[in-house]
């Protein structure tokens, strides 16, 4: 039996998530409380370089707001979907890997499952995320190997 009391699942919203949540509570213990996690990265940091200051387009923070809205519903769909109890969502914003540890921190999660496509490569081998959050990071992590359809 699993002695993981609250397990935290970090999911990127793709249909992919689905694996992820299933692994978490299949690894929790029978009572553990499971929690997921999402992390909005800013898009002025996914565009950084391309203008100086200021937002990269007019309008970018009411986007990033409708953004956020949208994603905060589909991380409160996942966890109705998987019977999650209500409040086990946490939405950030910021810095996937940092943000990952800090919610991981504040539950005192025993762990934490994120997924990995596991790309070829020893420096691919988690992934950029997975590979952060478990360099940087005192509790045990689950990589889960994310499987496509034409995977065996």
């Amino acid at each position: 039996m699993s002695e993981y009391k609250t397990v935290l699942a970090a999911v990127d919203l793709s249909e992919e998530s689905a694996q992820v949540i299933a692994r978490a509570k299949a690894a929790g213990a029978e009572d553990a409380a499971v929690h997921l996690v999402h992390v909005q990265e800013p898009m002025d940091s996914v565009y950084l370089g391309v203008v100086p200051f200021g937002p990269v387009f007019p309008g970018m923070d009411e986007a990033e707001e409708k953004l956020r809205e949208e994603l905060q519903k589909r991380l409160d769909d996942w966890a109705k979907r998987f019977g999650l109890s209500d409040g086990n969502t946490h939405f950030r914003y910021g810095s996937p890997a940092h943000e990952i540890r800090t919610v991981a921190e504040e539950l005192g999660a025993d762990l934490i499952v994120i997924g990995t496509h596991g790309q070829k490569g020893v420096q691919l081998l988690l992934g950029s995320t997975a590979n952060s959050v478990l360099h940087g990071v005192g509790r045990d992590v689950l990589a889960v190997r994310i499987h496509g359809e034409s995977d065996d």
